[in-house]
């Protein structure tokens, strides 16, 4: 078993001489065994913090390089226009604490989040229209850079 232990940020294509990819929920562990595209087993032995973000690279012992990418997975993809519909749409989603993918140009603009009805409720309201695909989850890291998930803990 290759064991991974060292984060490498992200690498150029045809660095890494193997490929991991994974869903969201498990790019954010730290330790876990895998099999890597290729059908190699793996152990991921990594500092808690930082999600494994889609094109970053992870060191083995051995100084092999393997490249981490984000799993299509069940998502749900609200398009706005850009400018303050999204930035409503964003506010109001992140107001419930939820894990977000945010994209777009300077005219469209998308948020992608897990299937949830209740979200989806509130999206739709704010005038999202809705598609329901497979597609990479790879959300924002956060205010606080290594901050993924955050206790509840501030007084309303």
């Amino acid at each position: 078993m290759l064991k991974l232990t060292e984060r490498l940020g992200p690498i150029v294509v045809g660095q890494a001489s193997d490929t991991l990819t994974l869903p969201y929920e498990r790019r954010v562990r730290g330790r876990f065994k895998a099999t890597s595209d290729a059908g190699r087993e793996l152990g991921v032995f990594l500092e808690r913090g930082p999600v494994l973000r889609d094109g970053e690279g992870l060191g083995t012992e051995e100084g092999d390089v393997i490249a981490v990418r984000a799993a299509g997975e069940p998502v749900v993809t609200a398009h706005v226009p850009a400018g303050l519909p999204l930035a409503r749409l964003c506010y109001h989603l992140g107001n419930r604490h939820v894990t977000l993918a945010i994209g777009g140009d300077e005219h469209h603009g998308w948020v992608r989040f897990a299937p949830d009805h209740v979200l989806e409720d509130l999206a739709s309201r704010l005038g999202a229209r809705l598609e329901h695909h497979e597609a990479p989850f790879d959300p924002e890291p956060g205010a606080y850079g290594a901050v993924e998930h955050h206790g509840h803990d501030h007084a309303h």
